[in-house]
């Protein structure tokens, strides 16, 4: 058996009872956090708190060496953890396919995601956000600014009248001058925000800072105001919301601090 286990999004606390169960119950446990990572809390906090040895995979060990994990599942009760809700990248859907594929029974716990928390937090309507995009750091895609494929998702999005959400690119184990196993690297809503302030300065943007810690913070502004703020410490990210419905407009305002003038529009 491959149970997949989404961590949620903070610490060790974050996982629901029936992913904790489940963990503790396994035979052996592995976790990937090249995806995405939990910030309040290392492996060694997960290890006390939930009694088990978690073995950590860096990316080739999950995408193309996960013999390892298959050979044990074979045999044994197996945890696979992931930050957030797991299935979420196609890393860990083709996991689960290489396990089917071999005859291994699986199944999925999930976890709170960013985008389910950013909707809450922010007060804009879960069914109203369309496809979401990641905004990648310069040297990781070859360019200077935003890539095309960015701009067109959030194009697509306005045109729809749909919010967007941009993840904002998380660089582990690798670096601007390639490989680097102790290089961790959070891009920052006020850099996201300047990136693409180039393309749409008087637009209203929102950022989600720390969603399902202790002190989350929502703000809102155009995203050239947006650039010259600090969001303090990661993960954030930046929505791109489309027209705003009243209660919307009212959330963004009294939870997130929008001027008038630009949720009213």
């Amino acid at each position: 058996m491959l149970t997949f286990i989404g961590l949620g999004l903070y610490d060790e606390h974050s996982i629901t009872v029936e992913g904790a169960d489940a963990l503790q119950a396994a035979d052996r446990a592995f976790a990937e956090f090249y995806t995405s990572k939990l910030l309040g809390a290392d492996v060694a906090d997960l290890e006390a708190y939930h009694g088990t040895d978690i073995e950590v995979r860096d990316r080739p060990g999950v995408e193309q060496d996960p013999g390892d994990i298959l050979d044990a599942a074979e045999d044994e009760d197996v945890a696979f953890l992931t930050a957030g809700d797991t299935m979420i990248s196609t890393t860990h859907v083709d996991l689960r396919l290489r396990a089917h594929d071999r005859g291994i029974e699986t199944r999925v716990l999930h976890g709170v995601t960013a985008q389910t928390a950013t909707s809450s937090l922010t007060g804009l309507q879960n069914y109203r956000f369309g496809k979401a995009t990641t905004l990648p750091f310069e040297y990781a895609h070859g360019g200077d600014d935003v890539p095309v494929s960015v701009r067109d998702t959030i194009d697509a999005n306005r045109e729809a009248d749909l919010h967007t959400v941009v993840y904002l690119d998380i660089k582990v184990g690798r670096g601007p001058d390639g490989d680097d196993p102790d290089h961790e690297e959070y891009m920052t809503a006020d850099y996201a925000a300047n990136l693409l302030a180039e393309y749409y300065p008087d637009t209203l943007g929102v950022v989600v800072a720390r969603a399902g810690s202790p002190d989350p913070l929502v703000a809102a502004d155009s995203l050239s105001a947006l650039a010259d703020r600090e969001f303090g410490d990661p993960l954030h990210l930046l929505v791109i919301p489309g027209s705003l419905h009243l209660i919307e407009a009212d959330a963004l305002r009294d939870l997130a601090g929008a001027p008038a003038d630009l949720v009213d529009e």
